[in-house]
């Protein structure tokens, strides 16, 4: 469990709505994009920090949401964040492979379950990629099913289509996959 003492929030605006951020003292912590599906900040809080004091503070966040912007805004491809990363360690180890998935390209559900030693754990691949908690900054948007589909996405599909177009990731016909 994390040891720290402090959650601290921020809401900002981006190109593609308003989202909110969670830093905690060793980090990014949590991403949430806007119209997100899942359980959101407060289930992820609950779930992993029940008894921490969440306060609405920018400063902590600050370097997140400058690096968070200019990536919407087509002006970063990678970032240099310190990361509070909470999960299990099948999902810590999803994510990190997630990492590696260079701006502009795309892997399989099934490309990562290999990578993690896992090849027929596809499926639980695709519920770590759902409960990541730092969307954008660990790249779950640039996983796609076997067959080229866009698969899902907390962010939704059409999110997901319009951050891989940016990046120049469609493929050939995903669109019309939506």
């Amino acid at each position: 469990m994390l040891q720290q003492h402090s959650l601290y929030t921020a809401q900002f605006d981006t190109p593609i709505g308003s989202c909110r951020l969670a830093s905690s003292e060793r980090g990014l912590a949590y991403v949430e994009l806007p119209r997100a599906s899942g359980r959101g900040f407060e289930g992820w809080r609950r779930l992993h920090l029940p008894n921490v004091n969440c306060q609405q503070d920018v400063g902590p966040n600050r370097k997140a949401i400058e690096q968070l912007q200019g990536f919407l805004e087509g002006e970063r491809t990678h970032f240099e964040l310190e990361l509070d990363v909470l999960g299990t360690p099948f999902q810590r180890e999803v994510w990190k492979v997630l990492k590696e998935i260079d701006y502009g390209e795309t892997r399989t559900y099934a490309e990562i379950a290999s990578r993690v030693g896992r090849p027929k754990a596809v499926r639980a691949v695709g519920n770590a990629n759902g409960a990541n908690p730092l969307s954008l900054v660990v790249p779950c948007h640039r996983v796609v099913a076997t067959g080229g589909k866009l698969g899902g996405y907390g962010g939704g599909l059409e999110l997901k289509a319009r951050l891989l177009a940016m990046e120049g990731a469609m493929r050939d016909g995903q669109s019309r996959l939506l």
